[in-house]
């Protein structure tokens, strides 16, 4: 379960797949100087309502992950995510296409994976995504 932080005083937990898959779309977001929403169900335990939140590219955004090693991106997902971030309702998570190839990350163990630097951003949608072989 990692941890996403924004403006030092707002942490929400998110599986680290999700968080790696929300940082992709957050950062190409904020990268572009772009504002925008992003909605999220509250678990159980926290209550059964839903948070929102104004991301603003000047405001501090922490990516704290549990497991030291990145997981692999579906680039459907971030497809997906990207189509929903650029909504008027904003970024919600929505569930993960079923059934499709999943990219591994591009850098090596330890480095990060072109999670901010956008290496990672879908491919067009007449592409096929690519399939790295396992190391």
């Amino acid at each position: 379960m990692g941890t996403l932080s924004y403006d030092t005083n707002f942490k929400a937990d998110f599986d680290d797949r999700v968080l790696a898959h929300l940082q992709i779309v957050i950062g190409a977001k904020l990268r572009r100087g772009e504002s925008f929403h992003f909605s999220w169900k509250n678990e159980q335990s926290v209550g059964h309502g839903r948070t929102t939140v104004w991301l603003h590219p000047t405001v501090p955004l922490v990516y704290s992950y549990l497991g030291s090693r990145p997981p692999a991106i579906n680039r459907q997902w971030v497809e997906a995510l990207m189509t929903s971030a650029n909504s008027v309702a904003g970024l919600q998570i929505v569930p993960e296409p079923a059934d499709v190839p999943v990219a591994e990350p591009a850098a090596p163990l330890g480095e990060p994976a072109g999670l901010l630097t956008g290496a990672a951003l879908p491919a067009a949608a007449s592409e096929k995504p690519a399939v790295r072989a396992a190391r």
